[in-house]
C-alpha cells in the first residue's frame, strides 16, 4: 500500500534493484560502499571542518578567554561567525571538548539529524524499503554534493531541516500543541528558515505560526541577556553587511542575489524585484500545495524559494532541496528526480570558478539556482481534496447498512490543527564562507576550488585568541 500523495513518502511498488538474493545484495552494497569511500576520499576536497573550526573558536573566545562573538577569526584567515548570538549560545557544548572530540560530534549530530530527515521523507511505512534500499540510498546521498559539504564543515544546516521537518510532522498529524516551536529555534540560529513562518501564516496555522515566532522571540532575548554586545552589534550592524559573509558574486553563491553578482548587477533594485516575484509565485504555488492537503510539497517549495531569495546561498545550503527529491519520487517522476540529482552531485559548478563570462558561463555557473528555480515553478503539488473523495466514498461503502437495531451515525470532521493525519511535512543565510585563497582545504564555501580572499567582520580588531587558539 502505498503513501498517500498529500503526506511524505516514497512509492509503494519499487521495481527490483540489483540481485535478487541476499548474498548477491550484501556483494554488491559492499562493492558500491568502497567505491563512494574512494570517490569522497579522492575527488570532492574535503573542507577540513572550516565552519565547525569558526563555532568551535568563536565559543571558546566568548566563555574561555573573555573575547566577543564577533570579534574572532579562524587563524590565518578573515573569517568569523556571522549567525545570530543565539547560535552562539546553542553551540555553548563546544566550549567543554577538544576538537577532535568536537569534530566526532558534529559528525553525530549530523548523522542523526539526516536519520531525522530521511525518517519523515521516507513516511510511516518505511520499513517496508528493508535494509537493502536504505543503504543504496545512503550511498547515493553519499555524492549528493551539499550534503557531503555539510558534513566536510561541519555545518549546521541538517539539523536545522530536521526542526523543520519535525515541525510539520506535528502538525501533519494533528499533535499541533506544539507545532511551530522547531521552526522558531531554526529561524533564531539562521534567519532564512523563517520563511517557514510565513508558509504557517499561508496555510492559516496561526496558532503554530505565532508559536514559531514566540520561540524565535524568546532565543533572541536569551542572547541579549546573555550578551547584550554581541546582540547590539549584530542586529545594527552585522545583519546588514553581507560583505562579512563574501563575496557575491563567488561561484558558490547559488542564489538569485549571486545570479546578478555575477552579471554585474550589483544594484538592490534589481535584486528586489526578483526576490519579490519569487515570493510571489511561492506564495501562489505553496498556497495551491496546502488547499489540495500537500503539506510535502508545502514545505519543498518553502524550501527552494529560501535558497533562492537568500542574499547567499553557499552549495552546502542546498540541502534544503532533498524535500522536493521525495516529491518528485513520489509522484512517480524518478527520472527528473534522477537526473536534477546527478548533477547536484558533480561539483559542475566549479569549471567556471575562474570565469563565468558568456552564454555558457551564465547557464553552467548557476546551474544548482536553475534547478532550485525549476523545483519552484514546476514541482508536483499532489493531488487536491476532491480527489481523495471516491477513498472515502469507498470506505463509507463497505460499512453495514443500517437497521433498527443499529441505526446509522454520521461522522464528525476531524477538529485537529491538519487536515489530514496521513499528511506529513517536509523540507538555509548568512554563513561562515568562503576561504583565504591558500588552500582548498580550509576555505568554507569551495566544493573544488579556492575562494578568492573575502572579509569576514566589519570591526578592524580581532581577539587575542586569533593568534593563540585554545589547546584541543
Amino acid at each position: 500500500m502505498t503513501a498517500p500523495r498529500g503526506g511524505p513518502g516514497l512509492p509503494g511498488r519499487l521495481a527490483p534493484l540489483g540481485p535478487r538474493t541476499d548474498r548477491g545484495r550484501l556483494l554488491l552494497v559492499l562493492l558500491l560502499v568502497a567505491a563512494v569511500t574512494v570517490f569522497t576520499a579522492t575527488v570532492p576536497l574535503l573542507r577540513g571542518f572550516f565552519d565547525l573550526r569558526v563555532y568551535y573558536g568563536t565559543v571558546h573566545t566568548w566563555v574561555r578567554h573573555g573575547g566577543l562573538i564577533y570579534d574572532y577569526r579562524v587563524p590565518g584567515t578573515a573569517y568569523g561567525f556571522t549567525y545570530p548570538p543565539f547560535a552562539a549560545v546553542g553551540m555553548l557544548p563546544l566550549a567543554l571538548l577538544g576538537r577532535t572530540t568536537a569534530i566526532t560530534a558534529s559528525l553525530l549530530v549530523n548523522l542523526a539529524a539526516l536519520a531525522a530527515v530521511l525518517r519523515i521523507l521516507a513516511g510511516p511505512d518505511w520499513r517496508r524499503h528493508g535494509w537493502y534500499r536504505w543503504v543504496l540510498l545512503l550511498c547515493l546521498l553519499a555524492l549528493f554534493e551539499p550534503l557531503r559539504d555539510t558534513f566536510s564543515f561541519g555545518q549546521v544546516n541538517l539539523v536545522l531541516l530536521a526542526l523543520v521537518l519535525g515541525d510539520c510532522l506535528l502538525l501533519a498529524t494533528g499533535r499541533g500543541r506544539w507545532a511551530g516551536a522547531g521552526i522558531g529555534l531554526a529561524a533564531a540560529v539562521k534567519l532564512t528558515p523563517a520563511l517557514f513562518i510565513g508558509l504557517l501564516l499561508l496555510a492559516g496555522r496561526r496558532r503554530a505560526a505565532g508559536t514559531a515566532t514566540l520561540v524565535a522571540a524568546a532565543a533572541t532575548a536569551l542572547a541579549v541577556w546573555a550578551d547584550p554586545t554581541a546582540s547590539r552589534f549584530y542586529w545594527t550592524e552585522a545583519l546588514w553587511d553581507t560583505s562579512r559573509v563574501g563575496r557575491l558574486d563567488y561561484v558558490s553563491n547559488q542564489s538569485l542575489q549571486g545570479v546578478l553578482a555575477r552579471l554585474g548587477e550589483t544594484g538592490r533594485p534589481l535584486w528586489a524585484t526578483a526576490v519579490l516575484l519569487t515570493l510571489s509565485v511561492w506564495a501562489w504555488r505553496s498556497r495551491r500545495a496546502v488547499l489540495a492537503g500537500d503539506w510535502t510539497a508545502a514545505f519543498a517549495l518553502t524550501g527552494a524559494t529560501a535558497c533562492l531569495v537568500s542574499p547567499i546561498t553557499w552549495v552546502h545550503h542546498l540541502v534544503w532541496l532533498l524535500p522536493s527529491f521525495a516529491v518528485l519520487l513520489r509522484a512517480g517522476h524518478r527520472r527528473i528526480a534522477g537526473a536534477l540529482y546527478a548533477v547536484l552531485c558533480t561539483s559542475v559548478v566549479w569549471l567556471w570558478f575562474d570565469d563565468a563570462s558568456g552564454l555558457d558561463g551564465f547557464l553552467g555557473s548557476n546551474l544548482y539556482t536553475w534547478i532550485a528555480l525549476g523545483l519552484l515553478l514546476a514541482l508536483p503539488v499532489g493531488q487536491s481534496r476532491a480527489d481523495r473523495a471516491p477513498l472515502e466514498r469507498n470506505a463509507s461503502a463497505t460499512a453495514p447498512a443500517p437497521s433498527p437495531d443499529r441505526p446509522a451515525t454520521t461522522a464528525v470532521p476531524d477538529q485537529s490543527d491538519s487536515p489530514s493525519v496521513a499528511e506529513a511535512a517536509a523540507t538555509g543565510v548568512a554563513d561562515a564562507g568562503g576561504g583565504d585563497g591558500r588552500s582548498p582545504s580550509s576555505e568554507p564555501t569551495a566544493s573544488t576550488r579556492p575562494a578568492a580572499p573575502k572579509p569576514q567582520s566589519s570591526r578592524a580588531r580581532a581577539s587575542s585568541y586569533t593568534v593563540s587558539p585554545p589547546p584541543a
